[in-house]
């Protein structure tokens, strides 16, 4: 069976995917089991002096949806990107549907979000990044991330991790929002070198 980067691959023309092949190691089919290493920026839950912890009671589920909830934590446990926790806050789980079919597991960090203290640290504007893009012929997005999105501040925190990661080549050739990463050039050849500069950091971090 074809790899997700074999997949990927036989997309493009064989210029960009021996640059793709050259940095196979960033494009896992699955992600490294075990949480990340620890970073200069890892984020934290900063919370208001007065805040009080809260227990949220956990409303009923369906019987498909208790299945659903137990397939993925046993699956998360297994591979160490979550651990039971004595937390004294504690968060609603809900399902959603997905658009071709299955559940889709949210948690519900509206409470906690509530006492956090939030980041000051500026996300960029959607206009201006576009203002970035004049005059780019070509770019490329790879995909990103395992930050849990919902908390407050996670967005700020990743978006620091991602600027200081490619800041030798922030605005030059790559543009970063949130969890995406876009690499833009004005020619050909230079894409491929671009891209080569791009995978070479992700590489590193």
């Amino acid at each position: 069976m074809p790899s997700d980067i074999d997949k990927l691959c036989a997309t493009v023309s064989n210029d960009l995917a021996n640059v793709i092949r050259r940095h196979a190691d960033i494009f896992p089919d699955d992600l490294p089991v075990g949480f990340p290493p620890e970073r200069d920026h890892d984020h934290k839950i900063v919370l208001e002096p007065v805040a009080q912890p809260t227990v949220q009671t956990q409303w009923r589920l369906t019987q498909p949806e208790l299945g659903e909830l137990r397939r993925q934590l046993d699956n998360l446990l297994e591979k160490g990107f979550v651990r039971p926790s004595t937390s004294l806050f504690a968060a609603l789980i809900l399902f959603t549907a997905k658009k071709y079919g299955g559940l889709r597991m949210c948690i519900d960090y509206r409470t906690l979000n509530r006492v956090t203290i939030k980041s000051r640290y500026p996300i960029p504007r959607a206009d201006k990044l576009i203002d970035q893009l004049r005059g780019a012929k070509r770019h490329f997005e790879p995909g990103t991330g395992v930050m849990r999105f919902g908390l407050r501040n996670a967005h700020s925190t990743f978006h620091l991790t991602m600027n200081e990661g490619f800041w030798p080549l922030l605005d030059k050739c790559a543009i970063m929002y949130l969890d995406e990463i876009l690499i833009c050039s004005t020619t050909r050849e230079q894409h491929l070198k671009d891209l080569e500069a791009v995978f070479s950091l992700l590489q590193q971090h």
